[in-house]
């Protein structure tokens, strides 16, 4: 086993740029309850962007190093630094999660019984060759399951899973996705038809229309078609959904959810009542695709709430034995239901190729980057 691995640093610097770059460090040894990984792949999340780019400019990236070793330098706008003061000068790994082979584990007996075997990791820094966990923070793939596939089995599984758990635990019946067509979208998807949820999915192009329905997804509508609005309420009025998860975040498509709910409420009401239908309304943001102003016309009566949505705080909220069995389900059903597909597979030096960097930044819908540390 190599002494050193490479990992992907990103740090903010007192001058208004941002590095990235990749160094090495030395390969930790696992303490008794521990367990050290091979990272063989770890998936780009658009939660990994905000770590790996903060505030910077992207489209001032500019590249120096060697292929094998690039350094990528950007500008951060001035306003800008006081976002990121806390962190000037701080040489951060990056990734979220990943997945790879057991290669050595501390004494302890469940460190010890996950030698060799392939596990999936939400740890961060798994932007690397090597990673030290904790056992407890590890889920066991099956056999059958390579590291690719199980590279994304924490951060969308768990928050598709998560987001129907919600459903459940608030006592609604429907939900609705925003950004639908996404991998999480897709996962949302299926995991709504294979548990007989209804789900109204939105997205933004009629291919992406295309895309779930062809995966058997029953109300797809399309917010920049001329009909939006009759799409929409058409869908919520089959499905009566009260609940939406919107990836957005900001301009006026929270609002039209919002308002679009109320309204189909209000016709089925059976007495008037000048503050608006009774039938309580919850829009979660779980996203910032749009990182301007989240705008409302409330013309949606009274019985409503906005507010965030982050699946580490869903996690702590439900528990140790939820969160197990949500990860048990995972790993059961990581080849269909939690199956994860990638735009391109990118080594750890090719992720900082500037024209790599445009690409995964554009988040856009549909697309996903697999790192694999190990090319």
């Amino acid at each position: 086993m190599a002494d050193t691995g490479l990992q992907l640093r990103t740090r903010v610097n007192d001058d208004n740029t941002l590095t990235l770059w990749l160094e090495d460090t030395p390969v930790p040894q696992p303490g008794p309850d521990q367990v050290l990984i091979r990272v063989d792949a770890a998936p780009i999340n658009p939660s990994d962007l905000a770590l790996l780019f903060g505030p910077a400019d992207m489209s001032t990236a500019r590249s120096s190093g060697t292929p094998e070793r690039p350094v990528i330098t950007a500008d951060i706008p001035p306003q800008a630094m006081r976002i990121v003061q806390a962190r000037v000068g701080q040489a951060l790994p990056a990734g979220n999660e990943g997945a790879g082979e057991v290669i050595a584990a501390g004494s302890s007996a469940a460190a010890q019984a996950l030698l060799g075997k392939t596990v999936g990791v939400f740890g961060g820094e798994m932007f690397g060759q090597y990673r030290c966990v904790s056992a407890q923070a590890c889920l066991v793939l099956n056999d059958n399951t390579t590291a690719e596939e199980g590279a994304s089995c924490f951060v969308n599984p768990m928050t598709a899973l998560g987001m129907v758990e919600t459903l459940q635990l608030e006592n609604h019946s429907a939900l609705v996705h925003t950004a639908a067509a996404s991998n999480l979208g897709q996962m949302l998807n299926r995991l709504c038809i294979a548990d007989g949820i209804p789900l109204v999915n939105i997205v933004r192009k009629d291919e992406q229309a295309a895309l779930l329905q062809a995966q058997d997804a029953k109300y797809v509508v399309n917010s920049e078609a001329g009909d939006f609005q009759q799409q929409l309420l058409a869908a919520l009025d089959a499905t009566d959904a009260t609940l939406a998860f919107d990836a957005i975040g900001g301009g006026k498509l929270g609002s039209a959810i919002l308002n679009s709910m109320e309204a189909v409420a209000a016709r089925k009401m059976t007495e008037y009542n000048r503050y608006g239908s009774t039938t309580f309304k919850q829009l979660y943001i779980y996203g910032a695709l749009d990182l301007g102003p989240t705008v409302l016309t409330r013309n949606f009566g009274f019985a409503w709430n906005i507010g965030g949505w982050l699946l580490p705080m869903f996690l702590q909220k439900v528990g140790m034995q939820k969160a197990g069995e949500m990860r048990t389900r995972v790993a059961a059903e990581i080849k269909t239901t939690f199956a994860s597909h990638y735009t391109s597979k990118v080594s750890l030096a090719e992720a900082l190729n500037p024209e790599t960097i445009a690409a995964y930044n554009r988040r856009a819908t549909g697309e996903k980057y697999l790192v694999l540390p190990q090319d």
